[in-house]
């Protein structure tokens, strides 16, 4: 890792970059699992939460970002050659820092789980990065939509033993989850299925293409109004398409369902628009600072909060007068909050602090200009 000063940069994917990951420290730290009010938790199986959002928005991002990191990079001498170390170097950073954060406090390696945020993130990486240097245009767009179609013609035509083709009402079901469990038994999120697992990286990629499109669009030679009309436009389309695949492939984020990919997608280039139009051309930025400041160092303060999150659970803990002891968040959650504020409210206002207390983190990083690549 290094860190260095930012160069010129599109300000306003730096905000939705930060609004994404404050959102996925908050969704990802309630003060009690069993006190949480439903936007901030993902949907059970079928349908879409906020929560939902978060992941799939920040692969578009991903997606964007190269678009623009490349453009700079492939037109310095040795372009190519030098960019394909750093894309391999950062595949395999954020896999292994995904692993490491799976250990967390958790010695039972024999039951480390392998799939993980980071380490789809570094899977979807690699092949778009690839495909950005390779390819036109053209070609990424005829790749995303048969990526979606052939992620369809998987779950729905290939049958599963002891099921048949095409059942995705419940996770044991799904082609994507009997394959985990060919491949990761007693390594994933679940007993039976993984929410990052093996064959839904496809649509994940996908993902990831929509926002190289997205990217491609805003470098194009088009007047700004049109650029937003067109993020606007293109957003209603993929999510109005999103549901008419949802018909027949239901949108489902721990299967990364097709429909999912173009409702989420949508919504994601709808975002970017708005941002675009009032940070980068309004020039309305006062309000946006507190998720800069986030958005530039997003993997830096993901990778440390759940970090620190782990020990506080696993490591951390604070001895109680009797004696005995308790893990330093459940110490913290009942001393700070939940000795005056109702179940849900003190687990909503500990997950606001735990945002708050890694702003400050980070605003300490933004103002030494301390900006940590990987």
């Amino acid at each position: 890792m290094q860190s260095s000063q930012p160069s010129n940069r599109l300000v306003s994917l730096d905000v939705f970059r930060g609004i994404t990951i404050a959102a996925m420290i908050l969704v990802n730290n309630p003060g009690n699992w069993n006190a949480v009010y439903p936007p901030l938790l993902h949907a059970k199986w079928h349908g879409w939460t906020p929560t939902d959002l978060i992941f799939p928005f920040f692969l578009f991002i991903v997606g964007v970002a190269i678009v623009f990191s490349f453009a700079k990079r492939l037109q310095r001498p040795g372009g190519k050659k030098a960019i394909y170390g750093k894309i391999l170097r950062r595949s395999l950073i954020l896999f292994s820092l995904g692993l490491l954060l799976a250990v967390g406090g958790n010695s039972d390696l024999a039951h480390l789980r392998i799939p993980g945020v980071l380490q789809r993130i570094a899977l979807v990486y690699l092949p778009v990065s690839i495909l950005v240097i390779h390819t036109s245009v053209r070609w990424q767009v005829v790749i995303a939509i048969g990526l979606l179609l052939l992620y369809w013609a998987l779950m729905a035509k290939v049958p599963v033993p002891g099921f048949g083709a095409g059942k995705w009402d419940e996770p044991i079901s799904a082609l994507s989850s009997y394959l985990d469990r060919l491949f990761f038994t007693g390594r994933m999120y679940k007993e039976t299925w993984d929410p990052e697992g093996l064959l839904s990286t496809l649509p994940s990629i996908s993902t990831a293409l929509s926002g190289v499109l997205a990217g491609h669009w805003l470098r194009s030679v088009r007047s700004a109004q049109q650029k937003v009309v067109g993020l606007l436009l293109g957003g209603a389309v993929c999510f109005g398409l999103g549901y008419l695949v949802n018909l027949d492939f239901p949108i489902n984020k721990n299967l990364w369902s097709s429909s999912f990919v173009l409702v989420t997608s949508g919504l994601a280039a709808v975002g970017l628009g708005i941002l675009y139009w009032v940070v980068d051309l309004r020039g309305w930025r006062k309000w946006s600072w507190p998720f800069l400041v986030f958005g530039m160092n997003a993997i830096t303060v993901y990778i440390l909060s759940s970090f620190f999150a782990k020990m506080m659970v696993y490591n951390w803990r604070v001895t109680q007068p009797d004696g005995t002891s308790i893990a330093l968040k459940t110490w913290l959650y009942q001393t700070l909050f939940a000795s005056w504020a109702s179940p849900m409210n003190a687990s909503l206002f500990y997950a606001l602090s735990y945002v708050f207390f890694w702003f400050l983190v980070m605003v300490l990083f933004y103002r030494k200009r301390m900006f940590v690549k990987i």
